[in-house]
């Protein structure tokens, strides 16, 4: 993964969910953890995927989490614990360049331990 100038890599975490309740949920408690800087709530989306040997089509909500890379292992078991599915999306997708000023204070924000 690129490091920024600080030293330290960034991730762009997505998750999908049912309700945009749920969505706003796994947003607020990432980022009151400091497991994630910012979040953004998205949708609805249309996903379509299969699922118990059937194609299945339902409206979601999308949350994108930034982070930096090495909080990345409790940022995903926190959501695997907030989660309503059995088998949450979680993909990490590494942070290759931008505002060094805003990747600093991403990092800085997941640092705060509160």
């Amino acid at each position: 993964m690129a490091e920024t100038e600080i030293g330290t890599a960034q991730v762009r975490v997505e998750t999908t969910t049912g309700t945009r309740g749920a969505a706003e949920d796994i947003a607020r408690s990432a980022v009151q953890r400091g497991l994630a800087a910012c979040a953004q709530v998205s949708g609805p989306i249309t996903s379509f995927y299969r699922w118990e040997g059937k194609v299945q089509a339902d409206d979601e909500w999308m949350v994108v989490l930034k982070t930096a890379a090495d909080r990345l292992d409790d940022l995903t078991d926190h959501l695997i614990d907030v989660h309503t599915y059995d088998v949450p999306e979680i993909i990490a997708v590494p942070i290759q360049g931008g505002n060094p000023e805003y990747l600093r204070w991403l990092t800085d924000e997941t640092r705060s331990g509160t």
